[in-house]
């Protein structure tokens, strides 16, 4: 399973459940009782189940790192426990709804998390999904977008595990034996415009240093030469401070889309 620290899962999720709750409509959160949020990570979208079931539900948070798990405490009141996503530390039917977002994409055998999730779930499982092949950017820099296209294509082909599997959640669902299958898909828009955030500040400062482009050397070392991968991480340096100067300016904005499929499955009796 691939692992990620705090800061990074907190910078591609800041602000993903603002205004997308009504993705979640198909888990019908407010007639849940007992919810498992599994690969729960710093607890963001453990907290959000938690407000959006019943003030009496009870949600609980799995993950199997345990640094993530010191943050996740810290982030909801809910219970959080360490956890294998492909073998819970649960009994047949301990909760009526499993959801995980952006755990599937992680692992080398997303169809054996799921069955597990079916084995755990006496009612519906609930995967919130990415789709990384289809990620746009726009951008007021005229190389980012080129950039942000050549970097991604090297990262989904060196990148061991399946990063685009978003819609393709459902054949796992069906193999596990899941019914009543829906997917809906959610757009998560993250937006860069004066006046800027901090994290907008500090992100402007990683693309100028590489840093961002680091958080992939493995994945893209798999597939790019050391000339190729040092001629990208230069023209990334230099992409990075055009975006600096545009900030400094007051005339840098970006937008990136990233799709999410949510895909929910009832377990039968």
């Amino acid at each position: 399973m691939r692992r990620f620290s705090a800061e990074y899962l907190e910078r591609t999720r800041e602000g993903m459940w603002a205004d997308g709750r009504e993705a979640l409509a198909d888990l019908d959160l407010p007639n849940r009782r007992r919810v498992l949020d599994v690969g729960c990570g710093t607890g963001e979208l453990t907290a959000v189940l938690a407000a959006e079931a019943p003030a009496d539900a009870t949600v609980v948070g799995t993950d199997a790192d345990p640094d993530l798990l010191t943050v996740a405490r810290k982030a909801t009141e809910c219970p959080v426990v360490g956890g294998d996503a492909t073998r819970l530390p649960f009994p047949d039917d301990a909760v009526d709804l499993v959801v995980c977002q952006a755990l599937l994409i992680n692992l080398p055998d997303p169809a054996a998390a799921v069955r597990e999730f079916a084995r755990v779930s006496s009612e519906r499982v609930a995967a919130i999904e990415p789709n990384n092949a289809e990620v746009t950017v726009d951008s007021t820099v005229e190389a980012e977008p080129r950039l942000e296209r050549e970097a991604r294509a090297a990262y989904l082909e060196g990148v061991e595990t399946d990063v685009a599997l978003g819609d393709r959640v459902e054949a796992c669902f069906e193999d596990a034996g899941l019914t009543d299958r829906t997917t809906r898909r959610y757009v998560h828009e993250k937006r860069t415009e004066p006046s800027y955030a901090e994290h907008e500040l500090e992100a402007a400062a990683r693309k100028a240093s590489g840093a961002g482009l680091a958080d992939h050397d493995a994945e893209l070392r798999r597939v790019l030469s050391d000339d190729a991968y040092d001629d990208l991480r230069r023209r990334w340096r230099a992409m990075g401070r055009d975006v600096v100067a545009g900030m400094q300016a007051g005339d840098y904005e970006r937008v990136e889309h990233v799709p999410f499929d949510v895909t929910v499955g009832r377990v039968d009796d």
